[in-house]
């Protein structure tokens, strides 16, 4: 580990401007991901600015009914809120499924956002890879690449995104509060994490000098969704395939609306609008969530090792809206 220098933050916008006067600086939340970079040589950074302990750690219902999580909660305490539990499910269960008990409660809202891949080429400092250093090449694409994605990857990075509740507030539409230097501003958590292209490195949207201050996730109670996540244990492990899903039924068994997000098989939690167009308006049959799921995975594309992974995220798919919409496997 590199010699580095350490100040906590009083207040978000000085702790904006500690980081972006210099370029090697990095925010400092729960440090669960961060500090194992350091350690390994992934990260370099000569200035951490802790935010740790800023103001930001509540959950508060808005006037117009939205409810806005604080970036430095710790992600038990998320889990554990009754206003979360009562009206986002789907988000408490993505949360328990993630990480142990001992790192939910260090790990915070905005570094669950901002951790990067568990690419085992991507960790290991001796092999190539386009995102820990660009241009060097890919080692996965002739390497190990069971855990590795099947849609919107590039000749670049094959890399996924590893977290749960990610692809929980991806279904919810949960839009991300951020301060720059230029000031506040939202975006759709949908349009804040990158597919690979030829810039694996980025991530994200932001740029230096930004920090997440908060979620916000839609008014209304979304208690028919559910989390359902596919991994090698029971825990403390990352998903092969996960899949979220919102669901509103009509008093007749069509689907109202429906927002379906899969996780482990993208570089960004993938939202599944194809077969959400699919499925809106029509009758929550069997057929229709196999025909949904498919369309979906039309131009899923496998690796050497995880073709079982298309199969799986159909079954998953399938499974969950099942389960959410009440109908049994006439098949």
């Amino acid at each position: 580990m590199m010699p580095f220098d350490y100040q906590r933050a009083e207040d978000p916008a000085s702790a904006v401007a500690e980081v972006t006067g210099r370029p090697g600086a990095k925010f400092l939340g729960g440090g669960t991901n961060l500090v194992d970079h350091m350690k390994l040589g992934i990260a370099n950074p000569d200035l951490l600015v802790d935010v740790s302990r800023l103001p930001l750690d509540t959950v508060e219902e808005l006037a117009d009914g939205r409810v806005r999580v604080g970036a430095t909660l710790r992600n038990s305490d998320l889990a554990a809120h009754p206003l979360i539990r009562q009206r986002y499910p789907v988000l408490a269960e993505a949360l328990l499924a993630g990480a142990s008990g001992q790192l939910r409660n260090m790990a915070t809202t905005g570094g669950n956002l901002l951790q990067r891949t568990r690419c085992v080429y991507f960790q290991d400092v001796t092999t190539p890879c386009n995102k820990r250093e660009p241009g060097s090449g890919c080692s996965a694409l002739e390497g190990y690449t069971r855990n590795h994605a099947i849609l919107g990857a590039s000749d670049s990075c094959v890399a996924v995104h590893p977290s749960d509740m990610a692809v929980a507030m991806t279904a919810l539409d949960a839009e991300i509060v951020v301060l720059g230097p230029g000031g506040e501003r939202t975006l759709p958590l949908t349009a804040f994490h990158r597919l690979p292209g030829d810039e694996p490195d980025r991530d994200t949207m932001l740029e230096h000098g930004e920090l997440i201050t908060a979620v916000d996730l839609p008014a209304g109670t979304y208690s028919r969704s559910a989390y359902r996540k596919v991994r090698d244990r029971a825990s403390y492990a990352f998903a092969l395939v996960s899949v979220a899903a919102v669901i509103a039924m009509d008093g007749g068994g069509t689907i109202r609306e429906v927002r379906m997000a899969l996780g482990g098989v993208a570089h960004k939690p993938w939202r599944a609008e194809r077969a959400e167009e699919i499925l809106r308006g029509a009758e929550a049959t069997e057929e229709n969530f196999r025909t949904a799921a498919e369309a979906e995975l039309e131009f899923a594309a496998a690796l050497r090792d995880n073709a079982f992974k298309i199969p799986m995220a159909r079954n998953v798919m399938v499974a969950v809206l099942r389960d959410l919409t009440g109908r049994r496997n006439d098949v």
